[in-house]
């Protein structure tokens, strides 16, 4: 599989009241194209920092992110929010729909900052809805909608464009136990059509049943990166 995904001793610390803290520590990992990659660890093992560094909403400290040949750490900020439009998608925990627009309007968002042309957007937006299930929920806002619809709205807006890596966040930690393995087992099918999946969860367990690989943290240092033998 061709490496997408290139981490290289890459570190991330804060200054909390004049104290220096290392929220990542000397981080190198590769990702390949098509793998489902769990991020595993407990809460402040780094995990949500690792991948907002990916997803260029934070800058690293030092070391150096290569993503497609493209080096996030010498992009300006229009180019990251190129990076975060067409290259990567992301989906977190709390959904982070605008509750005051319907579902195709949320997904549509996506397409406007896509620059996609006007008279396409409608039909792609519909096209991703319909996809995930939501073909009769076009219409209604985010607080008319279920936990996993409104996860699955999200899911269709960060696929608008078409990304290289999807990019989720805790994507079932506001979800119940049904709901949350309908989220994931569509994460799944979407990587088995041959999309690269990145997922921050604390529940290694679940992990181990969607996954293709394995990342655990712990304060801010990989110590373990495996491959699994996900169920077909």
């Amino acid at each position: 599989m061709k490496s997408l995904l290139s981490l290289r001793h890459v570190s991330r610390s804060y200054v909390k009241q004049t104290v220096e803290v290392a929220a990542l520590r000397d981080i190198s990992m590769d990702v390949s194209s098509g793998e489902f990659v769990s991020i595993v660890g407990r809460s402040g093992s780094g995990k949500s920092t690792l991948l907002n560094l990916i997803g260029g909403l934070d800058t690293a400290t030092s070391g150096q992110i290569l993503c497609k040949n493209a080096d996030l750490s010498a992009m300006s900020r229009k180019e990251l929010a190129g990076h975060r439009r067409e290259t990567v998608g992301m989906v977190f925990q709390s959904f982070n729909l605008i509750p005051s627009r319907t579902a195709m309007e949320n997904v549509e968002l996506a397409l406007i900052f896509g620059r996609v042309p006007k008279k396409l957007r409608k039909e792609r937006t519909i096209a991703a809805l319909s996809r995930l299930g939501l073909a009769e929920r076009i219409h209604h806002k985010p607080g008319e909608l279920s936990g996993g619809e409104a996860q699955r709205v999200a899911i269709a807006r960060a696929l608008a464009n078409s990304p290289n890596i999807l990019l989720a966040d805790e994507p079932s930690g506001n979800l119940d136990s049904k709901t949350s393995e309908e989220i994931l087992a569509l994460l799944v099918e979407l990587n088995r059509e041959g999309l690269t999946v990145l997922m921050v969860t604390h529940d290694e367990h679940m992990a181990e049943t969607v996954s293709s690989r394995i990342v655990r943290l712990l304060d801010g240092q990989i110590v373990d990166d495996r491959k699994i033998g996900r169920a077909a």
